[in-house]
């Protein structure tokens, strides 16, 4: 395998949280442009949580795709396709003029999502397994371009259109592409392959890891702590302006102040699962999130809402980083396949999880039945957690004795 040059992993960690983070800032364009569009087009609230929630089901189901590809192909090829064919459809949604065409062009800018399983490929090939949690935290920073797009999107868009808004970030995307492609170099293996020093792998090889409960469990863990992230982040301006009365420039600042740490914390919560463990954190993350989500499901004031929806995302983004600390570390050789797959069901409940907030807001008329789905849920991953935790336990002593 060909010699890694000492600055490699630093600069490959780098332009990729960048381009992650312009991807993200697209990806959920639709949580701003979208009010505007829902009063353009008069959409139900379940017309506009599908709208928001679309772009997120292309950018999950591409993941599994993206992440294979990039096992097999190389990650700086696949990351910079991938952003450009976001890019393309971003600036085309400038044109849309109806919900269908909305919707259509939707499913283009979800593509920028999936660079997420391309950018854990890659990185990952670039450090050790004593280091790629923190490496992994790091990159996932890259959540932040949510916050980028609630800061600036609202201003942009009620000075030029939300059309005009849609092509300057599709811009911005694609010259984003075209550097990255300029600036990185090819991860080790994909370099070693180049050279005939590695072979390549079946695809059977690839997708064996799949059959695994152990990944579709680790792939709960961030249904909600990715998902329900994503989720809040495209529901929060519209639940603020409902539920509270914010304008639309403070509920986007607010979405964007919430964006923030529970993006830049991520890389934190790297670190810990390097030094004290994965499932340390994971418990936490349930054991926190069970108690904020039953605040908050009573329906509080703005004050408490935000203090508690502030502490919720922190917890959030240390389960992000907890989820991927251990894919590289069970299935090295896999990381493609099993985080684009954990990286795809997350991404789901970003999508599905608007829908549901959507549809209960339309039957019940409460806008904190949002926050029971998602007790719910964590209920449910951290039952599972300690059922499978137990399991693993008995086993061992078992084998022990």
């Amino acid at each position: 395998m060909p010699t890694i040059p000492q600055q490699a992993p630093r600069r490959a960690l780098s332009l990729s949280t960048f381009a992650f983070t312009v991807c993200f800032a697209v990806w959920t364009i639709f949580s701003i442009i979208g009010i505007q569009i829902d009063q353009q087009l008069g959409l139900t609230d379940t017309q506009f949580g599908f709208l928001v929630g679309l772009p997120i089901l292309t950018g999950s189901l591409t993941r599994i795709v993206l992440g294979i590809a990039t096992d097999r192909l190389g990650g700086r090829f696949v990351y910079t396709l991938t952003m450009l064919t976001a890019a393309v459809a971003t600036f085309a949604l400038g044109w849309a003029s109806t919900y269908p065409q909305v919707l259509i062009a939707a499913l283009g800018v979800g593509v920028a999502g999936g660079s997420f399983a391309v950018g854990v490929a890659y990185v990952s090939r670039f450090y050790d397994d004593g280091r790629q949690g923190t490496a992994l935290g790091i990159f996932g920073v890259g959540n932040v371009g949510a916050a980028v797009t609630k800061f600036v999107a609202p201003f942009v868009m009620v000075a030029v259109g939300w059309q005009a808004t849609a092509q300057i970030w599709a811009v911005a995307l694609a010259v984003t592409a075209i550097l990255f492609w300029l600036l990185s170099k090819d991860d080790p293996v994909t370099a070693a392959r180049r050279e005939g020093a590695a072979p390549r792998r079946s695809l059977r090889a690839e997708f064996a890891p799949l059959k695994n409960l152990q990944v579709w469990r680790f792939s709960a863990y961030y249904f909600f702590s990715f998902g329900a992230f994503v989720a809040l982040a495209l529901w929060l301006p519209h639940y603020l302006i409902g539920a509270y009365g914010l304008d639309v420039k403070t509920a986007g600042m607010v979405g964007a102040a919430y964006s923030i740490p529970a993006s830049i914390f991520r890389a934190y919560g790297g670190v810990l699962s390097d030094r004290v463990g994965a499932r340390k954190v994971m418990s936490v993350t349930f054991a926190v999130s069970l108690v904020a989500t039953a605040i908050l499901t009573a329906g509080v004031s703005l004050p408490v809402f935000l203090l508690v929806i502030f502490t919720l995302g922190f917890v959030m983004s240390l389960g992000k980083a907890a989820v991927y600390k251990h894919i590289p570390s069970y299935y090295p050789q896999n990381v493609g396949a099993v985080g684009g797959l954990v990286g795809m069901i997350g991404g789901l409940g970003g999508f599905i999880l608007p829908l549901v907030f959507g549809w209960l807001k339309d039957a019940t008329g409460q806008w904190s039945s949002c926050f029971m789905v998602i007790f719910v849920l964590v209920a449910t991953c951290a039952l599972w957690m300690h059922t499978a935790v137990r399991r693993m336990d008995r086993t061992a002593t078992l084998q022990a004795a």
